[in-house]
């Protein structure tokens, strides 16, 4: 499009939204703007033609604009520099600058910069000879310039520029203006097919109550350019059927404005379709965005489908088979609803949503190795604690709270007192005794905790669900937080320290005391005083421990010390993000902090919250990624986020409230089967998105798929350990080698080492599909003879276990290391014995024949666990130790009746994929069984089919 018809273009625009630069508030009020655009206020009286000779600066003075107007700095400037990409990554915005001149990255520190430009003998700006400034000759010649031509001699960039310079570059650096409205319009961006297009028009207001169209010095990004694709000028064009952002950025404020484009034909009035199919609050809500988008939802999902779709998402379970058909088999019209009510009573309910909790605030246990003493499982206590308060329903900012306000000692408890309670509860490995502490110190005791800038963004990574990591150095052109935002709201932590040898000032006094009474060597630090003051815990005895420390006392020695000189005293400030100022009057700033977070004016936490449990269940977040709320990655429905975080909120942050709301939805109920309309949806909720199991709900679900029904319930009722339950999460703890550890790595367990939600994987890999086909402890857990479903199977119709699988051939492999060992220990302590009693030492004899009963108890409890007491019967029996040989006869067993496999195939598809199986997958699967060699084998090659497909790595 010309340069004049995108003038003329921009004039037709009539419907507006207003932004406040950090809050996004919307108006519907048109906008009238005295000024025209600032390219028609600056532009050439003429321009030279491609026949023109190439003119001079002086020269080019006649053809100049007619306008007396000195541009702004920071109102036009600035801006310009930004989009004509001069502070920016590749150019002087890099840390290191271009050619030894260095802007602002993106140009937010409009003082910094104009410094930049009017630096001595720079020439950048050159008040003597103002035309031969650089920033006006450079730029327009690709030969001159590293970066190339950014702009034409005498275009209105150009004259921009040089009316600036000319007024000798005016600008106030005490006083930058605050812009106080970024009018953004249209409101929305609708296309009626690819190629259409529209223009966008943004008029800044700031404080003084001045208006101006500055399109044509803002930013634009599309999030999704296949849908809407938008050029510097602002010109957007529709593209691929779907809905995306176009986000507008000007000074610091940032804007986004929702562009779509209808699915079908079929969009009306939202109200038609909301009246009529909207069943719950958040269902009305998807059907409005719905409505616009022409897209129809698809049909519910099948009970079956509903039932383990909900179980491995509220407690990290699969349905067992006799669940799967009472469920089907009832008739009740609020079965489902019954059954949500069920599953948030389940004690997998409570371990699934604490390992939520404690992925997104950081329960590391490489983290922790160096605040309590070395022998203590502190990840485990951290777990515990969040266990407790979840399986108690305790309201969610009371949870935060105690991790926030937390100290290591109640309001009347002595250290010493402290003393003795930790040393107790650290005895207990399990952790479950700390979870009856107030409060979760361990969250400010981690390692890559300690600074105020490390706290400030772990905090608004955990319980904000914002990214600040940025605005540490620059405030990005598409992000609302700029440098001085950061430094302000770190003002509020770093006063908070939890580390090995942090004590409050009374303390120290009564440590010193107790190492001195314990008999430690007062040499020692660091690791060896842990260490010591490990061994002498683990012997009982209380040991002293370090504490959380808050210094409140900064604040009022800086008033001090200013008072003493007779100076002004002000307190020192900080500033919640994006809120009010805060004065550190010497108190702890968490009581602030917390107060802040439960606030009704906190625009994140019931939010940040509200929309990470949606994306566990929904695979995607309303704000997607869940942990990046800004006004660059706005909501894909914005209402629904509002309606879930204001009752969220309204419900006293109750936990389960916000749970019922989404499972009872007829959005999370529907199926995962698109229909023609919403094939290419992925956040909008018209369907159900298929999603790879997370890592503990895979290794849990193939566990208790192949397992018997008894060793089924412990797992699913918590009796027994399983993935769901382990605590610890850092790269060294799942490089374990036990199989829980190796699995939880496979799929992708969160390490928890970074501020961000991709700490965890949901990506699918070869690996993967390796450990499910060929891994030794799927092996083990299809063929274990005690525990596993095809070993039930073989007892309930009297087959003998013939041990021939691949697990079964490794464990033998094993068992005769095992005995060929056990049996060159029974002869060595048979000479012994005989020396022993040649030379009548009564007392060795003994001695040798209790070690002999021990290591043959041993022998036995082995060969019981692996099904082999055959094979020691007969080592025992040999008068020298015999190795079993290999290929020894398979027991033969009777072939599978019809009756037989028809049950094994219904059972073994409700196990596995919650369903019954189809005609044709109970004949080829009854068809397999009967034509087997060996029925135990055949049950075992079957169940290994079933958890290697699709359908059950996946929740659909």
């Amino acid at each position: 499009m010309s340069r004049f018809l995108w003038l003329v273009w921009i004039s037709f625009v009539s419907s507006t939204v207003a932004a406040e630069p950090a809050g996004g508030i919307l108006t519907g009020e048109a906008v009238q703007v005295a000024l025209p655009p600032i390219y028609q206020r600056f532009a050439p009286r003429a321009l030279p033609t491609s026949s023109d000779k190439e003119l001079t600066p002086e020269e080019l003075q006649g053809s100049g604009p007619v306008t007396e107007e000195v541009p702004d700095f920071q109102r036009h400037v600035s801006p310009l520099l930004g989009r004509l990409g001069c502070n920016g990554r590749a150019c002087h915005g890099s840390f290191q600058g271009q050619g030894g001149f260095g802007l602002s990255l993106f140009g937010y520190d409009f003082v910094a910069d104009y410094k930049a430009l009017l630096e001595d003998g720079a020439a950048r700006v050159d008040l003597e000879d103002k035309l031969e400034s650089f920033v006006l000759t450079k730029p327009v010649s690709a030969e001159d310039h590293g970066g190339g031509e950014r702009f034409a001699v005498g275009s209105w960039e150009y004259w921009v520029l040089r009316k600036w310079i000319e007024a000798d570059a005016p600008f106030d650096t005490q006083e930058v203006q605050h812009l106080e409205h970024l009018h953004v319009s249209p409101a929305e961006l609708w296309f009626g097919r690819a190629g259409d297009q529209q223009q966008v028009r943004v008029v800044a207001e700031w404080a003084d109550g001045s208006r101006e169209d500055v399109t044509a010095l803002c930013r634009f990004h599309s999030n999704d350019d296949a849908i809407a694709d938008v050029n510097a000028e602002g010109l957007v064009t529709g593209g691929e059927a779907g809905d995306t952002h176009v986000v507008v950025s000007y000074d610091n404020a940032v804007v986004p404005i929702l562009a779509l484009r209808p699915v079908t034909s079929d969009s009306g009035k939202p109200q038609q379709l909301v009246q009529t199919e909207a069943r719950t609050e958040v269902d009305r809500h998807i059907a409005v965005k719905l409505q616009k988008l022409g897209m129809r939802p698809s049909a519910l999902c099948t009970d079956e489908e509903f039932l383990r779709r909900a179980s491995l998402d509220a407690i990290g379970t699969l349905p067992s088979a006799a669940e799967v058909l009472a469920f089907t088999a009832d008739e009740s019209a609020d079965k489902r609803q019954q059954k949500v009510e069920e599953l948030l009573e389940r004690p997998g309910y409570a371990a699934q949503w604490t390992t939520f909790l404690c992925d997104i605030t950081g329960n590391n246990d490489d983290q922790l190795r160096n605040f309590l003493p070395q022998s203590v499982r502190v990840e485990n206590q951290w777990y515990q604690w969040v266990l407790k308060r979840v399986r108690d329903n305790v309201p969610y900012d009371q949870l935060v709270e105690g991790i926030v306000t937390a100290n290591s000692r109640q309001p009347d408890e002595s250290y010493v007192e402290y003393c003795e309670v930790m040393s107790e509860l650290c005895r207990d490995s399990s952790g479950a005794g700390f979870a009856e502490r107030p409060g979760l110190v361990h969250y400010w005791a981690r390692n890559n905790f300690r600074t105020a800038e490390e706290q400030a963004i772990g905090f608004a990574y955990s319980f904000l669900g914002v990214r600040i990591q940025c605005a540490q150095c620059h405030k990005h052109p598409f992000d609302q937080w700029s440098k001085q935002d950061f430094e302000q709201f770190q003002g509020l932590f770093g006063a908070v320290q939890a580390r090995q040898n942090t004590l409050a000032p009374d303390s120290k006094r009564s440590f010193a005391k107790m190492l001195t009474s314990l008999d430690v060597d007062r040499e020692l630090k660091g690791n060896l005083l842990r260490r010591e003051l490990s061994k002498l815990l683990v012997d009982g005895e209380t040991i002293p421990f370090p504490e959380l420390t808050v210094n409140t006392q900064s604040a009022a020695n800086r008033r001090a010390k200013a008072k003493g000189r007779g100076k002004p005293v002000e307190p020192p400030k900080a500033k919640l993000l994006g809120g009010e100022w805060v004065e550190l009057d010497g108190s702890d700033a968490r009581e602030q902090l917390m107060a802040w977070l439960r606030s009704e004016e906190n625009p994140y936490f019931s939010k940040a919250f509200a929309n990470r449990v949606w994306a566990q269940y929904f695979g995607v977040g309303i704000v997607d990624p869940p942990d990046d709320l800004s006004l660059a990655n706005a909501p894909s429905n914005g209402p629904l986020l509002e309606h879930l975080a204001s009752g969220f909120r309204e419900s006293g942050f109750d936990m389960k409230w916000l749970h019922r709301e989404i499972l009872n939805s007829d959005a999370y109920q529907r199926s995962w089967q698109p229909n023609e309309s919403n094939a290419e949806d992925r956040h909008n909720f018209s369907h159900s998105l298929l999603r790879r199991l997370p890592a503990e709900a895979t290794h849990d679900a193939v566990r208790t798929a192949l397992a018997n029904d008894a060793l089924g319930k412990k797992v699913a009722e918590l009796e027994m350990p399983r993935a769901l339950t382990v605590a610890g999460a850092s790269p060294r703890s799942l490089a374990k080698t036990d199989s829980t550890s190796y699995t939880l790595s496979v799929f992708g367990r969160s390490v928890r080492e970074s501020n961000c939600d991709c700490d965890r994987s949901s990506e699918s890999s070869l690996l993967q599909t390796v450990f499910l086909l060929n891994d030794t402890a799927v092996h083990e857990w299809l063929e274990d003879p005690a525990t596993s479903w095809a070993a039930a199977v073989a007892r309930k119709y009297g087959w003998q276990i013939t041990g021939a699988g691949p697990a079964n051939a490794a464990r033998q492999e094993r068992f005769e290391k095992l005995i060929e060992s056990f049996g060159k220990q029974m002869d060595r302590m048979q000479q012994q014995m005989q020396q022993a009693r040649a030379r009548g030492q009564q007392q060795q004899v003994k001695l040798l024949r209790e070690r002999r009963d021990a290591l043959m108890g041993k022998a036995e409890q082995i060969a019981k666990r692996n099904g082999l007491e055959d094979e020691l019967e007969r080592v025992l029996a040999s008068s020298t130790v015999e190795i079993p040989e290999r290929g020894q006869p398979k027991p033969v067993n009777a072939a599978i009746t019809d009756e037989q496999a028809e049950w094994i195939v219904e059972n073994a598809y409700l196990r596995t994929v919650s369903r019954q199986p189809k005609p044709e997958e109970q004949s080829v699967a009854m068809n397999f069984l009967r034509t087997g060699d060996d029925p135990v084998e055949a049950v075992q090659a079957l169940m290994w089919s079933l958890v290697n497909t699709k359908e059950f790595i996946l929740n659909h």
